[in-house]
């Protein structure tokens, strides 16, 4: 507390220095008036849009020679120098840009993350200041519509789909482990972070042929192309500590970032609802390392991190909590090239490998897990016209996975491997600027199941007026059962799901809104007649199940000045029977109702961005043994409000401090039964909750860069 009092001190004692007032008018080649267009300082947060009349007006503390950037999707970006002291209010002249996308664009069931898509409802910056999100990715995309909030897991659910329906792709290389290592209820982190991406791509069904074995979802994360300079940064945590650095030279570039996590401090100044033995503690890296060449670009990103932590964990059917130790070790590895060749041909071709080394003592026994994965990929595009594109290719994933459970008199050895082949082609047809038809299909093969499977793919649009578009997606996808059931047998069928989505997206400027209804069929789910999958289980693929609902995502930057919000709410029914399931239910990670409001302000006479969000779902299902119905109980309702504060103490200085469920709110995820019932007859339980009521986070990030302006607030 007596930290966070004198935060608030400093912050009350600023001494602000004179302002300089920077003013202008932005129209088109043909003089037209342009509003909503971006007009900064370059370096600084200083700056505003244009208004309706095409002027713009905003106040900088900012010295001397600086760079005036007028930025929008639609026009080339114009860099201008100015000096501040001299400048004097003028018209710019923005000119169309040549990659504006002005035709209609088929995406359906897909969110983006980037600068360079007029789909965007999300920027890179929004992935990591989400107030909640701790600069985790998973975290961010929570607050999206689909996603469903599952807090003891922290895992990617999205739309009536367990968390292994998700696919994670960087530079468009599958990767196998996308999670940090966890105990059973405690949730993780996704397991890279955002500080080298510069946007991503999160398809909530629908998606193209080019990528495969995942049933519901698909997550895309892009590595930076190109940095823009050299620069360092340090942070200071209240968790740990991290630096990272960039280097340039003619045509190549290095990046790196490094932290060192410890939450045994946090630990004894806050205490959680973890019985902590050895509190969580990580080293991670990641680099990029990047070439271009006349015609293309090449990529190489590797990440790699250590975790340990133990604890006790408490368990009904034991009188005395149970030693849980884990230890984690990963490596991802990753090549790609992207460029292009002849008339109008790209390529784009890769190979990416994931190792994984899992040890958990419990109590006196001891689970150990290994997998290593690899993916090859090459894709070919050409482009026809401007009306016609193509892309085709083939991909070749496979795992090689050891696992062992050692009890003091035994040990059981689990394992497989497996080759997964597939080839695909897709054409974008453009028949007007207003109606737009994608067609593609993927071919499957599992040396594992001995299976092939063809998936079509299409998905149309229509754009209704100049903001507005309606869309259209239908296909089919398969993907391998999980590794839970694998690892015992290989007698399966791959499991299946049919998406069908009707999409409305409206993008008037500064806004966005999508409203979406969707309907999944489930086939060949994996059934067991165990409580829990085991060697010797009876298995088939005769589960099925089904999920629909309704998607609606509002976003808006132009009503309030320096506000930006979003509203998400989504609404599903889902049932189930897979698992040991004697019915088709609802399954216990699925909340009907899910509603996130997420507001970011820039506070110009304090330096600072504040950032609120509030994450609310109703209530999940479980099954209570004491009645008689299966799956009748239902959790009361999840709510969790979180703020956080950036503050630019200079240029390149920030003290930033976070607060995760502010009110303290008990959310219960669900419950533990004993396997018996007491004298009573009655089958006692236990709360699953979150590790922690509040979790505080205070942190300082410095920059060092060659502008001597650049920051990390984007990064928090």
């Amino acid at each position: 507390m007596k930290t966070i009092l004198t935060i608030c001190s400093l912050l009350c004692c600023l001494v602000f220095q004179a302002q300089t007032k920077i003013s202008g008018k932005l129209v088109d080649q043909k003089g037209k008036p342009q509003e909503g267009v971006n007009v900064f300082i370059e370096g600084t947060y200083d700056g505003a849009p244009s208004a309706a009349d095409g002027t713009f007006s905003f106040e900088t503390d900012a010295k001397g020679s600086q760079v005036l950037v007028i930025s929008s999707l639609l026009f080339e970006t114009i860099r201008e120098a100015i000096v501040i002291e001299t400048y004097k209010s003028r018209s710019f002249t923005v000119k169309s840009s040549a990659n504006a996308l002005n035709d209609v664009v088929i995406s359906v069931g897909s969110f983006q993350a980037g600068a360079t898509t007029k789909a965007s409802v999300l920027k890179p910056l929004d992935i990591v200041t989400t107030a909640g999100s701790p600069g985790n990715i998973i975290g961010a995309l929570q607050t999206l519509p689909g996603a469903q909030i599952v807090g003891e897991s922290g895992r990617l659910f999205v739309r009536g789909g367990e968390s292994d329906e998700t696919q994670t792709y960087i530079d468009g290389i599958r990767v196998a482990q996308p999670y940090g290592a966890s105990a059973n209820n405690l949730p993780t982190r996704g397991r890279f972070s955002p500080f080298l991406f510069s946007g991503m791509s999160f398809t909530t069904g629908g998606y193209s042929a080019e990528f495969g074995d995942a049933l519901s979802s698909v997550l895309l994360l892009n590595t930076i192309d190109e940095p823009d300079q050299e620069k360092t940064d340090i942070s200071l945590m209240t968790v740990g500590l991290g630096v990272g650095n960039t280097q340039k030279w003619g045509k190549g570039s290095f990046s790196f970032n490094t932290s060192y996590i410890n939450l045994e401090p946090y630990q004894k100044a806050i205490q959680q609802n973890v019985d902590w033995i050895k509190p969580y503690q990580s080293m991670s890296g990641e680099m990029v390392f990047r070439r271009q060449f006349k015609n293309g670009l090449f990529k190489f990103y590797t990440a790699y991190d250590y975790a340990n932590f133990e604890l006790n964990q408490k368990d009904i059917n034991y009188e005395d909590p149970i030693r849980v130790a884990i230890q984690n070790n990963n490596l991802y590895l990753n090549a790609s090239y992207k460029g292009n060749f002849g008339a109008n041909w790209t390529i784009q071709t890769g190979i990416g490998y994931g190792y994984s080394l899992t040890k958990t003592d419990l109590d006196s026994n001891a689970v150990k897990d290994q997998e290593n994965a690899a993916h090859l990929k090459l894709k070919l595009g050409k482009k026809f016209s401007n009306k016609v594109r193509m892309i085709f290719g083939g991909d070749y994933f496979t795992t090689d996975f050891d696992g062992s459970y050692r009890q003091p008199s035994n040990e059981f050895k689990t394992g497989y491997t497996s080759g997964i082949g597939a080839l695909y082609a897709e054409t974008d047809i453009v028949l007007t600027s207003d109606f737009a038809v994608k067609a593609g299909l993927r071919g499957m093969h599992s040396d594992l199941l001995g299976t092939s499977v063809l998936e079509p793919r299409a998905s149309l649009a229509y754009r209704t007026n100049k903001n507005g578009q309606l869309s259209l997606a239908y296909g089919d996808f398969n993907q391998l059962p999980k590794q839970d059931y694998l690892k015992y047998t290989s007698a399966f069928e791959p499991e299946k799901t049919a998406h069908y989505i009707l999409n409305y997206t409206y993008n008037p400027n500064g806004r966005t809104l999508r409203a979406e209804l969707y309907y999944k069929d489930y086939s060949n789910l994996v059934k067991y007649n165990t409580d829990l999958p085991q060697y010797n289980s009876i298995y088939t693929n005769n589960g099925s199940g089904y999920a629909k609902g309704f998607d609606l995502f509002w976003r808006d930057n132009k009503t309030v000045k320096n506000l930006e919000y979003w509203l998400s709410y989504s609404y599903i029914d889902s049932k189930r029977d897979y698992k040991n399931y004697p019915d088709k239910v609802t399954p216990n990670f699925v909340a009907n109702h899910t509603l996130s409001i997420v507001g970011k302000y820039w506070i110009n006479d304090l330096r600072s961005q504040l950032s609120v969000t509030n994450s609310f779902a109703t209530g999940r299902p479980y099954n209570n043994p004491n009645e008689m119905t299966f799956m009748n109980g239902k959790t009361t309702s999840y709510n969790s409000l979180s703020l956080s504060w950036a503050y630019l103490m200079s240029p390149q200085k920030i003290l930033y401090l976070s607060v995760s469920n502010v009110m303290g709110k008990d959310n219960v995820f669900g419950y533990q039964y004993a396997n018996s019932p007491d004298v009573g007859g009655q089958f006692q339980r236990q709360a699953i909750g979150q590790a922690a009521d509040r979790f505080f986070f205070i942190g300082f990030f410095w920059t060092i860069s060659q502008d001597k302006k650049s920051n990390q607030l984007e990064n928090l």
